[in-house]
Protein backbone atom coordinates (compact mmCIF):
# COMPACT_ATOMS: atom_id res chain seq x y z
CA UNK A 1 0.00 0.00 0.00
CA UNK A 2 1.38 3.62 -0.97
CA UNK A 3 2.77 5.46 2.29
CA UNK A 4 0.22 8.37 1.82
CA UNK A 5 -2.12 6.15 1.41
CA UNK A 6 -1.32 4.45 5.07
CA UNK A 7 -0.78 8.02 6.20
CA UNK A 8 -4.38 9.23 5.20
CA UNK A 9 -5.82 5.95 6.66
CA UNK A 10 -4.48 5.93 10.10
CA UNK A 11 -5.01 9.94 10.36
CA UNK A 12 -8.15 9.33 9.78
CA UNK A 13 -8.78 6.21 12.05
CA UNK A 14 -6.80 8.03 14.67
CA UNK A 15 -9.25 11.04 14.59
CA UNK A 16 -12.07 8.61 14.70
CA UNK A 17 -10.98 6.87 17.54
CA UNK A 18 -10.16 9.72 19.71
CA UNK A 19 -12.92 12.13 19.02
CA UNK A 20 -16.29 10.15 18.47
CA UNK A 21 -15.15 6.86 20.48
CA UNK A 22 -13.07 8.72 22.95
CA UNK A 23 -10.29 5.88 23.01
CA UNK A 24 -7.10 6.63 24.78
CA UNK A 25 -3.72 6.48 22.59
CA UNK A 26 -3.04 2.90 23.96
CA UNK A 27 -6.13 1.42 22.67
CA UNK A 28 -6.31 3.76 19.14
CA UNK A 29 -2.97 2.21 18.91
CA UNK A 30 -3.66 -1.53 19.30
CA UNK A 31 -7.39 -0.59 16.84
CA UNK A 32 -5.80 1.23 13.99
CA UNK A 33 -2.14 -1.41 14.06
CA UNK A 34 -5.16 -4.54 14.59
CA UNK A 35 -7.39 -3.01 11.19
CA UNK A 36 -3.95 -2.32 9.15
CA UNK A 37 -2.19 -5.76 9.98
CA UNK A 38 -5.73 -7.69 9.63
CA UNK A 39 -5.14 -9.09 13.18
CA UNK A 40 -8.77 -9.39 15.41
CA UNK A 41 -8.20 -8.06 18.48
CA UNK A 42 -10.30 -10.03 21.79
CA UNK A 43 -12.29 -7.54 23.64
CA UNK A 44 -10.11 -8.50 26.56
CA UNK A 45 -7.27 -6.71 24.94
CA UNK A 46 -9.30 -3.56 24.60
CA UNK A 47 -10.50 -3.54 28.43
CA UNK A 48 -6.96 -3.85 29.41
CA UNK A 49 -5.55 -0.89 27.42
CA UNK A 50 -8.14 1.25 28.94
CA UNK A 51 -5.69 2.73 31.39
CA UNK A 52 -2.58 2.65 29.36
CA UNK A 53 -1.86 6.88 28.74
CA UNK A 54 0.86 6.83 30.73
CA UNK A 55 -0.25 4.73 33.59
CA UNK A 56 -3.89 6.18 33.81
CA UNK A 57 -2.41 10.32 32.91
CA UNK A 58 -0.08 9.02 35.46
CA UNK A 59 3.14 10.33 33.03
CA UNK A 60 4.77 7.28 33.11
CA UNK A 61 5.04 5.04 29.54
CA UNK A 62 3.33 6.42 27.19
CA UNK A 63 0.17 4.94 25.85
CA UNK A 64 2.00 4.77 22.12
CA UNK A 65 4.47 2.74 23.42
CA UNK A 66 2.53 0.07 25.55
CA UNK A 67 -0.74 -0.35 22.94
CA UNK A 68 2.88 -1.34 19.77
CA UNK A 69 4.41 -3.66 22.11
CA UNK A 70 1.16 -5.42 23.19
CA UNK A 71 0.64 -5.72 19.15
CA UNK A 72 4.31 -7.07 18.72
CA UNK A 73 3.46 -9.55 21.10
CA UNK A 74 -0.48 -10.52 19.45
CA UNK A 75 0.99 -10.57 15.84
CA UNK A 76 3.71 -12.10 17.23
CA UNK A 77 2.12 -15.15 19.04
CA UNK A 78 0.57 -15.48 15.58
CA UNK A 79 3.06 -15.90 14.00
CA UNK A 80 4.39 -18.47 16.12
CA UNK A 81 7.47 -16.71 17.54
CA UNK A 82 9.19 -17.60 20.81
CA UNK A 83 9.17 -15.43 23.90
CA UNK A 84 12.45 -14.63 23.80
CA UNK A 85 12.48 -13.15 19.87
CA UNK A 86 9.01 -11.18 21.15
CA UNK A 87 10.95 -9.99 24.12
CA UNK A 88 13.91 -9.10 21.84
CA UNK A 89 11.38 -7.31 19.23
CA UNK A 90 9.77 -5.38 22.00
CA UNK A 91 13.27 -4.31 22.67
CA UNK A 92 14.92 -2.97 19.84
CA UNK A 93 11.38 -1.08 18.88
CA UNK A 94 11.28 0.35 22.57
CA UNK A 95 15.50 1.12 21.49
CA UNK A 96 13.94 2.73 18.29
CA UNK A 97 11.17 4.63 19.43
CA UNK A 98 13.58 6.86 21.58
CA UNK A 99 15.83 7.06 19.30
CA UNK A 100 12.95 8.61 17.33
CA UNK A 101 10.68 10.84 19.47
CA UNK A 102 13.51 11.57 22.45
CA UNK A 103 11.56 9.40 25.34
CA UNK A 104 9.17 6.54 26.83
CA UNK A 105 7.68 8.80 28.95
CA UNK A 106 4.09 10.22 28.51
CA UNK A 107 5.13 13.67 30.84
CA UNK A 108 8.00 13.97 28.44
CA UNK A 109 6.58 13.30 25.08
CA UNK A 110 2.60 15.03 25.65
CA UNK A 111 2.67 18.42 24.45
CA UNK A 112 2.22 20.78 27.19
CA UNK A 113 2.78 17.86 29.80
CA UNK A 114 -0.59 17.55 32.25
CA UNK A 115 -1.90 20.42 33.29
CA UNK A 116 -6.25 20.79 34.26
CA UNK A 117 -6.92 23.20 31.47
CA UNK A 118 -5.22 21.30 28.73
CA UNK A 119 -7.77 20.43 25.63
CA UNK A 120 -8.50 16.91 24.81
CA UNK A 121 -6.78 14.71 22.29
CA UNK A 122 -3.42 16.87 22.59
CA UNK A 123 -1.02 13.71 21.09
CA UNK A 124 -3.82 13.46 18.16
CA UNK A 125 -0.71 14.37 15.78
CA UNK A 126 2.15 12.58 18.17
CA UNK A 127 -0.34 9.43 17.79
CA UNK A 128 -0.75 9.33 13.48
CA UNK A 129 3.53 9.36 13.86
CA UNK A 130 3.80 6.76 16.51
CA UNK A 131 1.64 5.06 14.64
CA UNK A 132 3.22 5.68 11.00
CA UNK A 133 6.69 4.33 12.53
CA UNK A 134 4.96 1.31 14.41
CA UNK A 135 3.93 -0.09 11.02
CA UNK A 136 7.38 0.56 10.23
CA UNK A 137 9.22 -1.27 12.40
CA UNK A 138 6.48 -4.08 12.19
CA UNK A 139 6.31 -4.34 8.55
CA UNK A 140 10.10 -4.46 8.73
CA UNK A 141 11.01 -6.78 11.45
CA UNK A 142 7.86 -8.75 11.48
Amino acid sequence: MPQKKIQDIVSTMVHENYWINEHNCATTTLIVLSELFDIPLNPQVLSASRGMHGAGKYGAQCGLVEGTLMFIGIIASERSLDSQRIETLCYDYAFQFVNEFGSLLCRELRPEGFKSDNPPHLCEELTIKSILFSVKFISTNL
